[in-house]
């Protein structure tokens, strides 16, 4: 359409939460309307993710992103200038041929997506219509946010191994709620973990959760659930645990390492059944098994019917993963990041697919994030059931959690929250 033609597309090196360099692009219609996206970027990553380049030279320690700008500005941006905006799959098809390779390593993910959601938003400006709402005319759910309020892994210098421990307070009645329960739960935390461990305990992991000295698994639950007694919400509220199992495996001795012993697959298993039948409130295990291992992940998705096993490295958020994922019933639930697989496009047609064939979508965040609410947007126009933006602290995620508030003002009395029914919804 007249006026809808890209015009011009700016791309800047600029720093995340943690002071690492990512991308931000802007693109610019002949009728002056514009779209600006930052791109997360992820601590602890999957092997079968799309690559994100960086320039491995002295600047930020190898972590520039100089050379995925130049993709932009010298490969993409000459064949974007003057195609129209709203024709998203045509442009981010346009890429991906460009590219031409399976992971995006020749212009980098991180180029890629940083461009597709620039896009997106510049052609939702140019209809008139929030990022949600272009994306998908009947959108209305609003998710229920799964919170990390203990940090372990590679995101926090303590030795919990697995990585997150989540709060859902599913019995909100709207997200506006919800958020007021979890800011009143993470002061309960902090209370507690000065009044046990000391006030260092209360320091912030990478995902905005806190990373208190803690040793266990059962510790940190025995800890969750003395906090959110305390807060008043033990009948509002259920957990969720990532265990990002991947990154304490010892692929050569094929065992895990987790709390100073070594464990097989069927120990692991063991290990992980006891912990929800010690605490039945836990609702959801995120990669509980080694990235490769479908057989495994088939025997627990079947044993813990009824809780959702989610495939975060395990899927990359990959079509194709998910393909197999769904023909061997492994996990029954999808960790939906879009800069893992690098274009608006695919990661919609892998949530889609997803969820016609049963699964579960739960859109995440990484730990490396500005204050870009893209992700809030897309959420919405998912109609998914649950978002991961992290702990309740931090401008880079209040402000995702701030966007769904708007949305769900915005949507008025279509607005439903997820709540119960988080892991039953349909695209």
């Amino acid at each position: 359409m007249e006026g809808r033609r890209i015009s011009s597309v700016k791309a800047l090196e600029i720093v995340d939460n943690r002071g690492m360099p990512t991308i931000r692009v802007r693109v610019r219609t002949e009728n002056g309307f514009f779209g600006t996206a930052d791109v997360p970027c992820g601590s602890s990553t999957g092997t079968y993710e799309a690559h994100e380049l960086r320039d491995g030279d002295e600047r930020y320690r190898g972590r520039g992103v100089r050379k995925a700008i130049r993709n932009i500005e010298e490969l993409i941006t000459p064949r974007l200038l003057g195609m129209d905006v709203t024709r998203q799959r045509d442009i981010d098809l346009m890429m991906i041929e460009l590219d031409g390779t399976k992971n995006k390593s020749k212009l980098g993910a991180n180029a890629t997506l940083g461009v597709s959601a620039a896009v997106a938003h510049a052609g939702a400006a140019s209809c008139g219509l929030p990022l949600y709402r272009y994306l998908n005319a009947h959108a209305y759910m609003l998710p229920v946010p799964q919170s990390c309020m203990i940090n372990g892994g590679l995101h926090a210098g303590n030795d919990l191994e697995f990585q997150e421990y989540c709060v859902m307070p599913v019995g909100a009645g709207t997200f506006a709620e919800a958020i007021r329960l979890l800011s009143e739960i993470n002061l309960s935390c902090k209370d507690l973990l000065a009044e046990k461990y000391g006030k260092g305990a209360t320091n912030a992991g990478e995902d905005g959760g806190f990373a208190p000295p803690m040793k266990s698994a059962r510790e940190a639950m025995d800890f969750l659930y003395r906090a959110v007694h305390k807060a008043g919400f033990e009948n509002e509220v259920v957990y969720g645990i990532d265990v990002a199992a991947t990154h304490f495996y010892d692929k050569d001795r094929r065992k895990y390492l987790l709390e100073g012993q070594e464990k097989d697959r069927d120990e692991m298993i063991a290990f992980l059944k006891n912990l929800v039948k010690e605490y039945p409130a836990i609702v959801s295990l995120e990669d509980p098994l080694f990235e490769d291992d479908y057989e495994g992940t088939s025997i627990i998705t079947r044993e813990l019917e009824g809780t959702m096993i989610i495939g975060d490295d395990f899927f990359t958020t990959n079509i194709h993963r998910v393909r197999k994922g769904v023909m061997e019933k492994a996990s029954n639930a999808v960790l939906w990041k879009p800069n893992m697989i690098g274009t608006v496009t695919e990661a919609f047609e892998t949530a889609h697919y997803a969820m016609q064939h049963g699964f579960s979508v739960v859109v995440s965040e990484r730990s490396g994030a500005t204050e870009d609410t893209t992700l809030s947007d897309l959420t919405v126009a998912l109609n998914a059931g649950v978002i991961k933006v992290g702990g309740i602290r931090g401008s880079e995620r209040g402000s995702e959690y701030n966007r769904f508030i708007e949305i769900e003002d915005d949507l008025g009395t279509s607005a439903v929250y997820a709540g119960r029914n988080f892991n039953k919804t349909k695209p």
